[in-house]
């Protein structure tokens, strides 16, 4: 045996190399610990890329992170949360740009102290709530519907009050009692369901047909209108006055007129039918001839417009001469 064979059999394992690698933190590659099957090099271009081919081994071994398809699934969802931002950034300026927000309120709605304040027309689709509604100062307000227009009015239990109804052809109030006031707080008409009530001075009826009554009347006065003339008829049926204690019927400055088709009755059970007048004419009344052709006067020019007045039994009156018996010759005429 040569003495080359000799020293490389007396080598001890100990006398190799061993090689530690160690990451960019400083902790031991477990790789590194094994003994190099090869011999070391002694540059260092050779002893860098050994450990660098070490190094690549051990990480192609234990990977970090997320890689393939789930890399690619991660990268779609951030896309898509990031242009469902852009999407909805966009639509809240465009909200904001057509309701026209603004530091005082939205578009001309403004925040006021105590409420709202509209500058516009308002169109509300629902139901709107509120305790009040103004008007601003000199200006009207208006309340349109399409179909009807309702306001209710409820109490604390919520059971309904009242209810104000204005439809297409009619107006409608559901009320216990309903009142209508002038500007001094005056009663000008009430009604409930008992009584109907006109507190005004006068109760003009401006109809042609005038006013019409299906069962009574209760009046304390009836006057006509200045210059006007005072009508009490039924055209049709008839006309009654009832009362307690009397009936006065007064012309101030004209006639009183009461005409009637058939019978006129002045009728009096406890007194009498008194006409108090300087002159008192009952025109076309019948006159009866004398009894006899022998009575006294019957040609005196001073005594042909004098009569006497006279009754039949039936009530019936006739006019005779003034001379002689009240009675007719021919009675079963005039009497009849």
């Amino acid at each position: 045996m040569d003495s080359h064979s000799l020293n490389r059999s007396r080598q001890t394992p100990a006398a190799r190399n061993h090689i530690v690698y160690t990451d960019h933190k400083g902790r031991k590659i477990p790789y590194a610990d094994k003994i190099t099957p090869e011999p070391i090099l002694n540059n260092n271009e050779g002893r860098d890329t050994k450990a660098d081919s070490i190094r690549n081994s051990y990480n192609s071994q234990f990977k970090v992170g997320i890689y393939g398809w789930r890399k690619k699934c991660l990268y779609i969802l951030v896309m898509a949360l990031m242009f469902m931002m852009i999407i909805n950034l966009a639509l809240t300026l465009w909200v904001l740009k057509v309701l026209d927000f603004n530091s005082e309120g939205m578009g001309q709605l403004r925040m006021v102290p105590g409420g709202l304040q509209l500058l516009g027309q308002a169109l509300v689709l629902d139901s709107l709530f509120a305790s009040s509604i103004k008007s601003r100062r000199g200006q009207p307000i208006s309340i349109e519907s399409s179909r009807n227009f309702t306001v209710c009015t409820r109490d604390s239990q919520g059971y309904l009050q009242s209810r104000l109804y204005l439809g297409q052809d009619r107006l409608e109030v559901n009320v216990g009692r309903l009142e209508v006031r002038d500007a001094r707080g005056g009663l000008l008409l009430g009604a409930s369901q008992e009584t109907v009530t006109v507190g005004a001075d006068n109760l003009v009826v401006a109809s042609p047909a005038g006013a019409t009554f299906n069962t009574a009347v209760q009046t304390p006065l009836v006057r006509a209108p200045p210059s006007k003339q005072l009508v009490l008829e039924s055209p049709t049926r008839s006309l009654e006055m009832h009362a307690a204690q009397s009936i006065a019927m007064e012309s101030r400055a004209g006639d009183i007129s009461a005409s009637c088709l058939t019978t006129f009755r002045l009728k009096s059970i406890a007194g009498s039918i008194r006409l108090d007048a300087p002159s008192i004419y009952m025109p076309k009344l019948k006159s009866a001839l004398p009894l006899s052709s022998s009575t006294p006067h019957s040609h005196d020019p001073h005594h042909q417009n004098i009569y006497q007045l006279c009754a039949c039994a039936n009530g019936k009156l006739f006019l005779a001469p003034p001379h002689g018996a009240c009675a007719a010759r021919e009675e079963s005429l005039i009497c009849r």
